[in-house]
């Protein structure tokens, strides 16, 4: 048995503590010392602590613990074990049992609710200083973040160009592959023209665009804001004068506007493209058929549908990103849920806007049979 390991001595009329009452030579008598202090605790005993030879904040937070909080009638200590179990009584009281909270389903529904309410207040005091700051810039159009602007627009735009290219020339393969041989069955070939062109032109070229968007340059953006949060960045801004708003909110929230109908429609015309690979191999139909038939079958107003949810869904994105970037906390964590938060609030807002529009324009755009 080692010299320095704590030990207990209990009799009818007092309590003895030897050895060193530190964590590391607690921890494995533990079970046993809470036992015994346990049993020690009860019957008024004087304790002895003159023979322990260290004792650390664990030993002082477990003997105070055992004393119920109130120091015994008598003890026998030095005064620096005293001074470390006085700093524990000053503590708060914090038990560490916890107790199971019950679920309650009004509770968890006034929590969803006061979330959904903060989000959504700051997501209209961000709109709300966007516009204030458009009505300046209206005014003094020389403070105009050109070069910020131009930045974010290559950025979210440009360097956007090839992931997209990819994911859409695969996507309208797919569709044209799967369309082509149910279409085949029923002798309606013709009709993969029609099927392409509207399912892609309306709605997946603009849907696929802003998740892609989103998960890249929506949670870029968030990342960026938050980490000038963290590294006190913005603060700076502040200080010197400079709108953080004008200087960092807008540019990106502009850059991501413009650039999203650009790249609905470069998506758009490579999954095109790419059904016309596939009808051409699985259904022999020739490229020229395709580009002559495409206007026939697929009316101008599904191209201005395509870009005006490209437009309305590079603001949402770019709004919500720089909503939760501006709420990061210095520190990682939040700054890696909040980037967590961007992604999925953007793309859910896409898809519930996206409902909308099909409901709105349920009769725009479609061709006449």
């Amino acid at each position: 048995m080692s010299s320095q390991e704590p030990r207990l001595h209990v009799d009818a009329a007092k309590a003895v503590l030897t050895g060193a009452w530190v964590l590391s030579e607690m921890q494995p008598v533990l079970a046993g010392l809470q036992a015994a202090l346990a049993e020690a605790g009860d019957g008024g005993r004087a304790w002895d602590l003159s023979e322990v030879s260290r004792l650390d904040s664990a030993a002082a937070i477990l003997l105070w613990r055992t004393w119920q909080g109130r120091w015994p009638e008598k003890l026998l200590i030095s005064d620096v074990h005293r001074s470390s179990i006085e700093r524990v009584a000053h503590l708060p009281d914090i038990s560490l049992a916890v107790s199971p909270t019950p679920f309650r389903l009004r509770s968890l529904l006034r929590t969803l609710g006061a979330r959904a309410w903060s989000n959504l207040h700051g997501i209209l005091v961000v709109f709300g200083q966007l516009l204030l700051d458009l009505a300046y810039l209206a005014r003094h159009p020389r403070d105009f973040p050109f070069r910020e602007f131009s930045a974010n627009v290559y950025k979210a735009g440009a360097q956007a160009l090839p992931v997209t290219a990819l994911v859409g020339f695969l996507i309208g393969i797919t569709i044209s592959y799967l369309s082509a041989l149910q279409l085949k069955s029923f002798g309606a070939d013709l009709f993969i023209v029609n099927i392409l062109g509207i399912s892609i032109i309306r709605e997946l070229g603009p849907v696929l665009v802003a998740v892609l968007v989103a998960g890249r340059s929506g949670s870029a953006m968030t990342a960026q804001i938050g980490v000038m949060r963290v590294t006190e960045e913005i603060d700076a801004l502040s200080t010197m004068g400079v709108s953080r708003s004008i200087r960092v909110v807008l540019p990106k929230i502009l850059g991501l506007t413009v650039a999203m109908p650009l790249l609905v429609l470069w998506t758009s015309a490579v999954a095109l493209f790419g059904g016309m690979v596939a009808a051409m191999m699985q259904l022999d139909l020739s490229l020229i058929y395709f580009l002559e038939n495409l206007p026939r079958a697929v009316p101008v107003a599904n191209l201005l549908i395509g870009l005006a949810k490209g437009l309305v869904f590079g603001y949402i994105i770019a709004l919500g990103a720089c909503h939760f970037g501006l709420r990061v906390k210095p520190n990682t964590e939040s700054l890696s849920s909040r980037t967590t938060s961007s992604v999925v609030t953007s793309i859910t807002m896409v898809i519930l806007v996206d409902a909308v529009f099909a409901v709105l324009t349920r009769q725009i755009g479609l061709p006449q049979l």
